[in-house]
């Protein structure tokens, strides 16, 4: 499952039909290796096509111009493309270009260290707004910008670079959908319908791309990206499913590691990528999603929503049944409202905008939860970026490992899992569901192991993610050799490194400034409760 921003708002989604997020992984955001021959005959094919990649992207560089105007992208950001192959394994058969930018390093020349490359998540977030942390000013990545240049890309498939599509990206953010909690096997069997569409759109209009739609594949790409560069090692920050990116990456590339963060840990275990992975995610977003309810509750006095959890429940409970006996505005129905407010178990920065909206509905006023959830329908560049969004999330999960195709195993597990988590089980299910049917050859995941030469790899994260469970930080910590954990206790915002916790930001700050690390494993006091 993974979080998005539908137009310049919400989350969506709904391969099937359901508004949802995905991981980003994670979001959910996958681990396959090889092509389509056997195992090792096609790792080291394409193990030679990366290499050759890389060095035909070290010779020719990157031209560095001024950022498309409709980018977004201030100067003195600058962008670029690396030409990647659609296949390692045939490196001199179809390119694909991908979107680069950069910033230089604020710091004196003697203080520079080289690139930091950054992946936020997805599948299918783009990186390419991470040099405007400089343009920004952020506070907690001033000491770090001094020694590198900020650099971020489209993966494939994303956004500027060869994007996928699965269907027609005003249909896609239309709504009212289908509400995901299934009331009749009339309402499985089309949301189940919706899928296997979703699935066939996916090919029809992408199937060139999809069999290399890969975390592997992505790893590859950055290691022609470090090449262009002129970095003879990375340095990189992943979070959320960047940070399988990363584990991926570390397996297959492990001598070409000087630093790496990652940040709100996939869980790297084969077992888990990408259908348990999902399932693991339900139950942790029906803890957070309680979290979020507790602090309502204990600020009742400012949103009037309840005093306790079983009552900020019970109004969130009036609220779904009014929205799916009639859709507020016409146009806000279940599946919205789990997407709108699904942010706040994601992050602690939406539980007041996401509590106050809450408030402002019962207190009689419906338009501003409309405004909020609703899709808009004019913002033509929002829409398309939220569906090629989902279709990368989709690609990636689905091509990367295999899932189940049995309809009786899904029902069974999302059946059971409902009864006691029944804020997100559903919505998921459907979002993922088109792996069921997908209709290229899905592939078995890397096993994430420390390789010669990985260096220690500092992981963070927080206790109670509800997108990345806290125990993917713990089976990486495991594979990884010599890597160390923070944790952020009694915490669980997704996304750790970018809030302001000083325990936490001066030891991400030494580790890429020194590359120093603690002796042993940190816990951490978690930042700052949000205020009413």
């Amino acid at each position: 499952m993974r979080k998005r921003k539908l137009n310049r708002r919400v989350t969506v989604l709904g391969s099937a039909g359901a508004l949802v997020t995905a991981t980003l992984l994670a979001g959910a955001v996958t681990a396959p290796t090889a092509s389509a021959s056997p195992a090792g005959f096609g790792q080291d094919r394409e193990a030679r096509g990366a290499a050759l990649a890389a060095a035909r992207a070290a010779h020719t560089g990157i031209d560095w111009q001024d950022c498309p105007a409709d980018w977004g992208l201030e100067k003195p950001i600058q962008c670029g493309w690396v030409t990647v192959p659609l296949d390692y394994a045939r490196p001199n058969g179809k390119q694909i270009k991908l979107a680069v930018d950069r910033i230089g390093s604020t710091g004196t020349k003697a203080e520079r260290q080289g690139a930091l490359i950054y992946n936020p998540g997805g599948p299918g977030g783009s990186g390419l707004r991470f040099p405007r942390r400089v343009t920004t000013k952020s506070a907690v990545w001033a000491k770090t910008a001094k020694a590198y240049d900020f650099v971020g890309f489209d993966p494939r498939g994303v956004g500027h670079s060869a994007p996928i599509s699965c269907v027609d990206p005003q249909e896609f953010v239309k709504a009212p959908k289908a509400d995901p909690v299934p009331d009749t096997e009339a309402d499985k069997l089309a949301q189940r319908k919706l899928a296997r569409e979703y699935a066939e759109g996916c090919y029809e209009r992408s199937g060139e791309m999809l069999p290399h739609m890969t975390t592997p594949n992505t790893a590859r790409d950055l290691d022609v990206v470090r090449a262009a560069l002129g970095e003879q090692k990375l340095n990189y920050l992943g979070v959320s499913y960047g940070t399988y990116l990363g584990a991926v990456y570390g397996t297959l590339f492990p001598g070409h590691v000087r630093r790496m963060v990652v940040d709100s840990v996939v869980n790297p275990s084969r077992e888990k990528i990408w259908y348990q992975a999902n399932l693991d995610q339900d139950v942790a977003f029906e803890g957070r999603w309680k979290d979020w309810q507790d602090w309502v509750a204990a600020n009742d006095a400012t949103y009037h929503l309840g005093a306790t959890r079983a009552e900020v429940q019970e109004k969130w409970l009036e609220l779904r049944a009014a929205a799916k006996k009639s859709p507020l505005g016409g146009v806000i129905g279940p599946a919205e409202l789990i997407s709108f407010f699904q942010s706040a178990p994601y992050y602690d920065s939406s539980w007041a905008p996401v509590a106050e909206i809450f408030s402002k509905y019962v207190a009689g006023d419906t338009q501003a939860l409309v405004d909020a959830a609703a899709p808009d329908m004019s913002d033509t560049a929002g829409n398309a970026s939220a569906e090629n969004g989902n279709a990368v999330y989709t690609a990636v999960e689905c091509t990367d490992a295999k899932w189940p195709t049995s309809w009786q195993t899904w029902n069974r597990d999302n059946t059971r899992l409902h009864q006691d988590h029944p804020f997100m089980t559903w919505a998921n299910a459907w979002m993922n569901l088109p792996c069921a049917t997908w209709p290229v050859r899905q592939q078995t995941p890397l096993n994430v192991k420390t390789g010669k030469g990985l260096p220690p790899v500092l992981i963070v994260q927080s206790e109670r993610d509800a997108a990345t469970p806290y125990e993917g930080a713990v089976e990486l910590h495991q594979r990884f050799a010599g890597s160390r954990l923070i944790t952020e206790k009694n915490a669980g915002s997704h996304g750790v490194t970018s809030l302001t916790n000083p325990c936490i930001n001066e030891r991400v700050d030494g580790y890429l400034l020194t590359g120093k690390l603690d002796a042993a494993d940190v816990t951490c006091d978690p930042h700052a409760t949000p205020t009413p």
